[in-house]
């Protein structure tokens, strides 16, 4: 039995013991040290996104390999990151290079994790429910940390690092000398104003509703903030000679957010959106503009990346004193605090809150 979070409705949440599900052959048991608070896991109670409930919220997370099924063929004491978006590596995406849109995991927001007390079967939030003192999940689901990273702060690299960087590599394109556009400073944004800084972009241009997210996006590596407003475009182009930016990341998922972010990119730049938006929003654009202003509009989902190949990738940047998990954490809380980190976040206040656990590592010399 272990502690968990669970959603039992939309914005219904309390901390409830939860027995994990039997675990099979190549299932591990993972210890968590800590587990970020995402976006998406707000998405789940908020209305965006209508999963099962009840429900184990979370699925940024890193920990330690408890106990190991007889065919997982990893070790117990192994550090790992989790990884919610496992692809099948057989359908079409994933035969063609997109393992990010297995066509498997597509729409997937849970699966089977356990019951609670009362016996209610309970449902992992994207197959982890890692809002939880443990789990019980496939062995294709982690990622062996290969640095020596602080191991709560190494759950930024399952989503939010791994996410911002990578739709400025994978989607973005981002080239030395370019200019960037940030909008939505939360975890996936502040890391999307690394991701640039790592990239070699001259200019990045952070923007958020809030002036207080100021000093984290310096921190990342912005050089210019702007608060949000109906003048963002205009602001842009006059911090890149009238031009617009090269690359705009839209971390947000609101239609004002995502054609404010289009207007700002210059002729021929391109337009990412990496928030999750609301179906019952439109975004309108005009037959001319699409012709003359040649942008390109991509989504990046996951930051494109393969958490197999990339997290150690990541890991190797941070170790390098390249990329800072610590810098877009703001808030080290425990899962009882989750509800109120989820009201900050719909505020817009802070970065990257951390449920943190004791330490699932045995001390030195002990």
């Amino acid at each position: 039995m272990t502690q968990a979070l669970v959603a039992t409705g939309p914005g219904q949440l309390a901390v409830q013991d939860v027995t994990l599900r039997p675990m099979g052959e190549s299932d591990v048991r993972v210890r968590v040290a800590g587990v970020g608070v995402c976006h998406s896991d707000l998405s789940m109670v908020n209305g965006t996104l209508r999963p099962s409930y009840p429900m184990v919220l979370g699925h940024e997370a890193a920990g330690v390999v408890k106990e190991a099924g007889s065919s997982a063929g990893i070790e117990p004491g192994t550090r790992v990151v989790l990884d919610s978006a496992v692809p099948c590596d057989t359908c079409w995406h994933c035969t063609h290079g997109e393992p990010w849109l297995c066509s498997t995991i597509e729409g997937m927001t849970g699966a089977p994790g356990g019951t609670l007390s009362d016996g209610t079967p309970v449902q992992a939030c994207l197959g982890l429910g890692a809002m939880a003192e443990e789990v019980v999940v496939p062995v294709s689901a982690v990622v062996p940390l290969t640095g020596d990273v602080p191991l709560d702060e190494a759950a930024l690299l399952g989503c939010a690092l791994l996410t911002g960087v990578g739709a400025v590599r994978n989607a973005a394109h981002v080239e030395p000398g370019d200019a960037v556009l940030v909008i939505g400073l939360g975890g996936v944004g502040l890391s999307a104003v690394q991701g640039a800084r790592l990239a070699g972009a001259a200019r990045i241009i952070a923007v958020d509703v809030s002036d207080s997210k100021e000093p984290l996006a310096r921190a990342a590596g912005a050089t210019d903030f702007l608060v949000g407003s109906p003048e963002l475009a205009k602001q842009v182009r006059g911090l890149t000679e009238g031009r617009g930016a090269d690359a705009a990341l839209e971390c947000v998922g609101s239609a004002t957010t995502i054609r404010q972010a289009w207007t700002a990119v210059r002729r021929g730049g391109t337009c990412v959106v990496v928030g999750v938006g609301p179906k019952d929003q439109q975004v309108t654009f005009n037959p001319l503009e699409l012709f003359h202003f040649s942008r390109t509009l991509v989504s990046s989902v996951y930051g494109n990346c393969d958490p197999r190949r990339d997290i150690a990738d990541l890991v190797g940047h941070v170790g390098a004193g390249r990329l800072d998990l610590a810098t877009t954490i703001t808030d080290r809380i425990s899962l009882a605090d989750v509800p109120s980190a989820f009201e900050r976040m719909q505020r817009g206040e802070g970065g990257r809150a951390i449920v943190s656990f004791p330490s699932p590592e045995p001390k030195e010399g002990r």
